[in-house]
């Protein structure tokens, strides 16, 4: 019986370590996912956000995977190009305007805000983002990917740019069925909450 209490002891440790770890970083993100929660979530079911994405759902309802990786090609070389019809399309539409206000409504606690159709598009943003498809990311397959309600908030890490530590919380975007149609990345500078 006493080689079987050590052996208990020492597993109940090795689990405790990463328990402890993942608690620790809890804690550190439950203050964005309650800024989200309280201040974001509520403008949700806006017209502005629903209209856009599923208008934006209905054009691209018949992308391939090669279109989408085109349009995403297209998107990165206007980032770096002198050429940047599409991402003014997307940066002057009534979405982008409408998340430019919120964002500067945030009193700086919000960095960067986008919105993506149900393909992982980019619907309207308030700043450029550096892709134009964010589906294969995280913060598309485990908010949108995950289904209705779901929130998923990414590590905070130092954002380069600004020099704020930030991290970015995603939320799946539901119509008035509660289907998701996709879904809002925000960028939330954790000094400001």
């Amino acid at each position: 019986m006493k080689k079987i209490v050590p052996a208990f002891l020492l597993a109940c440790t090795a689990f405790a370590m990463p328990m402890g770890v993942s608690m620790a970083q809890d804690a550190k993100l439950a203050p964005i996912s309650d800024y989200v929660t309280s201040d974001v979530k509520p403008w949700l079911n806006d017209p502005a956000i629903i209209e856009a994405v599923k208008a934006q759902n209905a054009a691209n309802a018949n992308l391939s995977a090669a279109d989408v990786d085109a349009l995403d090609k297209k998107w990165r070389a206007e980032v770096d190009g002198s050429d940047h019809s599409m991402i003014d399309g997307v940066l002057n539409n009534g979405l982008s305007k409408f998340l430019q206000g919120k964002k500067e409504a945030s009193g700086g606690k919000i960095t960067e805000i986008f919105i993506m159709d149900a393909k992982g598009l980019d619907v309207g943003q308030s700043d450029i983002t550096s892709d134009y498809w964010q589906g294969d990311e995280a913060k598309f397959q485990k908010s949108f990917g995950a289904g209705k309600d779901a929130v998923f908030v990414d590590e905070i890490e130092k954002d380069e740019s600004t020099q704020t530590l930030q991290s970015q919380a995603s939320v799946t975007i539901s119509d008035d069925t509660g289907t998701p149609i996709g879904a809002i990345t925000v960028g939330v500078n954790v000094d400001a909450l």
